[in-house]
Protein backbone atom coordinates (compact mmCIF):
# COMPACT_ATOMS: atom_id res chain seq x y z
CA UNK A 1 0.00 0.00 0.00
CA UNK A 2 1.10 3.55 -1.04
CA UNK A 3 1.51 5.80 1.71
CA UNK A 4 0.02 9.00 0.63
CA UNK A 5 0.20 12.24 2.24
CA UNK A 6 -2.36 15.18 2.40
CA UNK A 7 -1.18 18.13 0.01
CA UNK A 8 0.63 21.13 1.63
CA UNK A 9 3.01 18.98 3.45
CA UNK A 10 7.02 20.07 2.62
CA UNK A 11 8.50 17.67 3.95
CA UNK A 12 6.68 14.39 3.84
CA UNK A 13 9.74 12.48 5.36
CA UNK A 14 12.32 13.60 8.79
CA UNK A 15 14.19 10.28 9.33
CA UNK A 16 13.41 8.96 12.85
CA UNK A 17 17.23 10.25 14.65
CA UNK A 18 16.89 13.80 13.58
CA UNK A 19 13.51 13.93 15.05
CA UNK A 20 14.63 12.26 18.09
CA UNK A 21 17.50 14.62 18.44
CA UNK A 22 15.23 17.46 18.14
CA UNK A 23 12.34 16.52 20.42
CA UNK A 24 15.31 16.06 22.94
CA UNK A 25 16.82 19.27 23.11
CA UNK A 26 13.89 21.64 22.20
CA UNK A 27 15.71 22.55 18.99
CA UNK A 28 13.46 23.23 16.23
CA UNK A 29 14.46 20.69 12.78
CA UNK A 30 14.97 23.56 9.45
CA UNK A 31 13.39 22.32 6.54
CA UNK A 32 15.19 23.57 3.43
CA UNK A 33 13.76 23.97 0.33
CA UNK A 34 15.34 24.81 -2.96
CA UNK A 35 13.26 26.65 -5.46
CA UNK A 36 13.49 29.16 -8.45
CA UNK A 37 11.03 31.33 -9.86
CA UNK A 38 10.00 31.02 -13.14
CA UNK A 39 10.68 34.20 -15.50
CA UNK A 40 8.74 34.90 -17.72
CA UNK A 41 5.81 33.02 -19.24
CA UNK A 42 5.66 28.98 -19.26
CA UNK A 43 5.85 28.02 -23.27
CA UNK A 44 2.32 26.33 -23.11
CA UNK A 45 0.90 30.06 -23.32
CA UNK A 46 2.41 30.68 -26.67
CA UNK A 47 1.61 27.64 -27.74
CA UNK A 48 -2.37 27.46 -28.05
CA UNK A 49 -2.78 30.16 -29.77
CA UNK A 50 0.36 29.10 -33.06
CA UNK A 51 -1.67 26.16 -32.91
CA UNK A 52 -5.04 28.26 -32.61
CA UNK A 53 -4.09 30.36 -35.86
CA UNK A 54 -2.28 27.75 -37.84
CA UNK A 55 -5.45 25.03 -37.83
CA UNK A 56 -7.21 28.23 -39.12
CA UNK A 57 -4.51 28.92 -41.90
CA UNK A 58 -5.15 25.63 -42.88
CA UNK A 59 -8.78 25.91 -43.03
CA UNK A 60 -8.47 28.74 -45.03
CA UNK A 61 -6.08 27.20 -47.34
CA UNK A 62 -8.07 23.77 -47.63
CA UNK A 63 -10.97 26.56 -48.37
CA UNK A 64 -9.46 28.17 -51.14
CA UNK A 65 -7.95 25.03 -52.71
CA UNK A 66 -12.02 24.25 -52.39
CA UNK A 67 -13.26 27.43 -54.30
CA UNK A 68 -10.11 26.83 -57.13
CA UNK A 69 -11.11 23.33 -57.53
CA UNK A 70 -14.81 24.16 -58.02
CA UNK A 71 -13.87 27.02 -60.85
CA UNK A 72 -12.06 24.66 -62.53
CA UNK A 73 -14.95 21.89 -62.84
CA UNK A 74 -17.03 24.98 -63.56
CA UNK A 75 -14.81 25.79 -66.47
CA UNK A 76 -14.52 22.33 -67.93
CA UNK A 77 -18.04 21.92 -67.62
CA UNK A 78 -18.52 25.38 -69.98
CA UNK A 79 -16.10 23.93 -72.49
CA UNK A 80 -18.17 20.49 -72.36
CA UNK A 81 -21.44 22.15 -73.10
CA UNK A 82 -20.10 24.68 -75.25
CA UNK A 83 -17.92 22.00 -77.72
CA UNK A 84 -21.18 19.98 -77.58
CA UNK A 85 -24.09 22.81 -78.78
CA UNK A 86 -21.53 24.02 -81.68
CA UNK A 87 -18.65 25.17 -83.02
CA UNK A 88 -16.35 28.41 -81.13
CA UNK A 89 -15.01 30.42 -84.21
CA UNK A 90 -12.07 33.12 -83.65
CA UNK A 91 -11.33 34.39 -87.23
CA UNK A 92 -14.91 34.65 -88.68
CA UNK A 93 -16.71 35.36 -85.05
CA UNK A 94 -18.95 32.21 -85.74
CA UNK A 95 -20.21 32.46 -81.41
CA UNK A 96 -23.04 29.28 -82.09
CA UNK A 97 -23.25 27.97 -78.80
CA UNK A 98 -26.98 27.14 -77.76
CA UNK A 99 -28.95 28.39 -80.65
CA UNK A 100 -30.97 25.59 -82.86
CA UNK A 101 -29.64 24.96 -86.28
CA UNK A 102 -32.38 25.95 -87.82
Amino acid sequence: MNHRDPPGIIAPHIPADDYRRAEATGQPVVIVVHTTDQTGRPLRHYLFPIAIAGAGAMGLFGLVAAFLALLDVAAHTAMAIGGAAGPIGIGGITLRLARGKT
